[in-house]
């Protein structure tokens, strides 16, 4: 993140004894009184730079773009607000979240074997044995360890990575520097000539990179952009705007919870972080971001961990609904459900639930934020933050289990040990998006389109947190905005997003704000995927400089074969997922599906056609239906229904098939092998013309209900 607020320790504060997370607390009342460093005028100390490749930012991306610029001779510099390289990868999303690791090529991928290689070592080992950790998200060696990669890591070890990289290549870094974000980006001839910092710092280049997560840059330079979601109306799509009543994961309120300072009383006020807006139409445009929170590194090993203590400002009225919500029998066990396990017995700890980390509804401002008014939206988070953890830990609302449980966890004393243990990095999840030669959507993302010039593939599900809190029509607490639709196969990414249009600016590059709708964005945000852009960014911006011509008119050709020399994926033809093509007659995947309720999608079991399935997280009974429409010509057909079965599968699930003229019901035992190729269960043979409807509901089911898909064979 190009604006993280760097909350540091001072010497004599670490000299004093000062107890465990007391220190954390001092030093987060400092920082608050810090400016940023180079909010000053210019001095006589002020230099000007001159650099083939201009990159703005620390990222992942920033990284990966300055090594690909060296590695084809150029010269290259990274100018960055940050302290610490390598933005969220290293400041607390060691679980890396990527969907189909094979398309992760390049210098993305090499960082990933970098890690196995880190963790092969037994110094690395200090809080757990790496037997007992295992092999945990790790892909398979090749000969002598040859092309191994892991995936989960500790932030200390991802960032002293991108220390690696930049010593090795010899890439002047240089830190604290801020943009100057009113008058400091200099254009002649739709052309970036110089970049000027609140320092006074000038930085001249051929080429810019703009790899931060707020897209400072390419607004500077007057390049358009998005803040926001979308209509659904704008590029034709179905997940982009207001999701009103569409509910994929655990983060809503199935249960009923009072708003109200005073349960029933309306007069009262509403409680704390609950919109009083009401919350829009269903698939309309608003201003509205997916929620933000901090990605802790905790753990649960005494030597190494800072127990939750009571934060200066600690106010529990902030947490009542949570308190509530508890009272209502919400499963106390989904409070742990994202302290994904990395190295050394600690956690990255992500937002789970209807009511966790994200802050949700505080962060519509950031984007177009002053560095003053982000830097408070950035300390509102981490004190809302803390202050749950300290409430989960000691308040008597919370059940003594929760608590007994949450008290074995705290921040690890041996990460962001310049920040008291607490992470550099707010996770970003959107901010600008570019709009661009090319617009990526969810048509791109759901491989309904054919997408131009691949320059590397995205493979996540299209993932949006929740945007909003707010009151419904009956009076309760709900959450919008959640969003999880799997990606049926790695889809490619056009170079075309990473490019502004040529009227505007000829040699700029945005591989992390890149030009996508608010819901494609959500699949194309992961860190991996924007090493992958860093590294095609630099490598147009190098070749435009040889071929002295602008990035929109560099040779896609030429392009390509470079990214192909230098191990990117570009296109993966994977059989295992595109089962649904070589499937006969009709097939509807679990992503053709009207879903309303509960439902996750994963992979975890197989076999599943295409790239996964979804399953009603075994919650919420009675309120999910997963809805499957076609039209077919007339004749006979044999409907069948996908699952991969287990024994943690419901034995009742509840399938309805409308023909038109007649409903028929059947019942599905999914503890059961299906019976055909061991992936389909026959609902038996029904006379069809025009439209049917397949609806499968976990009303009064005992297990875990599976969705994946529809399958209808016409006789002969």
């Amino acid at each position: 993140m190009s604006e993280t607020i760097i909350f540091r320790q001072r010497k004599s504060l670490v000299q004093s004894p000062i107890n465990r997370i007391s220190l954390i607390v001092m030093m987060v009342g400092l920082a608050l009184s810090f400016q940023f460093p180079t909010l000053h005028s210019a001095t006589a100390q002020t230099k000007d730079f001159h650099f083939d490749v201009v990159i703005y930012g620390g990222t992942s991306s920033g990284i990966a773009a300055a090594v690909q610029a060296k590695r084809m001779g150029k010269s290259v510099i990274v100018v960055a607000p940050d302290q610490h390289l390598g933005g969220l990868t290293a400041g607390g999303l060691g679980w890396t979240d990527s969907g189909n690791k094979n398309a992760i090529g390049g210098i993305s991928r090499e960082f990933y074997q970098r890690i196995w290689k880190h963790y092969q070592q037994p110094r690395a080992w200090k809080q757990q044995a790496q037997i007992e950790f295992g092999n945990r998200s790790q892909g398979k060696p090749g000969k002598d360890g040859d092309g191994a990669t892991m995936w989960v890591f500790e932030p200390h070890v991802a960032e002293s990575l991108f220390e690696d990289f930049v010593k090795e290549y010899a890439i002047p870094v240089h830190r604290d520097q801020w943009l100057d974000r009113e008058h400091g980006v200099k254009i002649e001839d739709h052309r970036i000539r110089q970049i000027i910092m609140l320092s006074g710092n000038t930085y001249h280049g051929k080429m810019f990179i703009d790899a931060t997560y707020e897209g400072d840059l390419l607004a500077a330079a007057n390049v358009s952009y998005h803040v926001g979601r979308e209509a659904n109306s704008v590029y034709n799509e179905k997940w982009n705007g207001i999701q009103l009543g569409t509910f994929h994961h655990q983060h809503w309120f199935a249960t009923k919870v009072d708003p109200y300072k005073v349960p029933g009383d309306p007069t009262s006020g509403l409680l704390p972080n609950i919109s009083s807006e009401p919350p829009g139409v269903k698939g309309a445009a608003d201003k509205r971001l997916q929620a933000y929170c901090f990605r802790m590194c905790m753990t649960d090993a005494d030597d190494n961990r800072l127990p939750f203590e009571k934060p200066d400002n600690y106010d529990p009225w902030n947490y009542e609904v949570l308190r509530r919500l508890y009272e209502t029998g919400w499963r106390w066990k989904e409070t742990f459900g994202k302290f994904d396990p990395i190295p050394n017995r600690k956690t990255d700890t992500n937002n789970h639930g209807p009511f966790s980390t994200d802050y949700i509804g505080k962060n519509y401002d950031y984007p177009e934020g002053t560095y003053e008014q982000r830097k408070s939206i950035i300390a509102q988070h981490r004190d809302y933050q803390l202050g749950l953890m300290y409430y989960l830990t000691h308040d008597p609302g919370v059940p003594v289990d929760v608590r007994n449980e949450m008290s074995r966890w705290g921040l690890s004393k041996n990460e962001f040990t310049d920040n008291g243990g607490w992470p550099h990095q707010i996770y970003v999840r959107e901010a600008r998006r570019m709009i661009g030669q090319y617009v990526m959507t969810e048509h791109d993302c759901l491989d309904t389109v054919v997408t131009p010039d691949s320059i590397g593939m995205g493979a996540y599900t299209l993932d949006s947190h929740n945007c909003q809190r707010y009151v419904t029509e009956e009076g309760f607490v709900q959450n919008e905005g959640d969003i999880g639709v799997p990606a049926p196969r790695p889809y490619e990414i056009a170079y075309g997003a990473i490019v502004p249009k040529k009227d505007q600016c000829q040699n700029l590059l945005v591989p992390v704000c890149v030009s996508s709708s608010h819901i494609a964005f959500g699949s194309i945000r992961m860190e991996p995927v924007f090493m992958i852009l860093g590294q095609s960014a630099a490598t147009a911006a190098c070749m435009s400089i040889d071929q002295k011509v602008s990035v929109q008119d560099l040779p896609y050709g030429d392009l390509q074969k470079q990214l192909i020399k230098d191990q990117q994926v570009l296109t993966l033809d994977d059989p295992a997922m595109i089962l649904g093509i070589k499937l006969q007659g009709i097939v509807l995947d679990d992503q053709n599906a009207e879903f309303s309720g509960n439902w996750v999608g994963s992979t975890s079991t197989r076999p599943f056609v295409e790239n996964g399935y979804h399953h009603d997280a075994n919650a919420a009974k009675g309120m999910s239906n997963a809805t499957f429409s076609t039209n077919v010509k007339a004749g006979d057909y044999e409907i069948r229904l996908s699952y991969s079965p287990h024994e943690n599968r419901a034995s009742n699930v509840p399938v309805s098939i409308d023909t038109g003229s007649k409903t028929t019901l059947a019942t599905v035992n999914q503890r059961q092998t299906p019976k055909i190729d061991a992936l389909f269960h026959s609902l038996g043979t029904f006379q069809l013309n025009g439209p049917v409807t397949i609806v499968i509901s976990n009303k009064e089911t005992d297990g875990y209900v599976i969705v994946d898909a529809v399958q209808l064979i016409l006789s002969k």
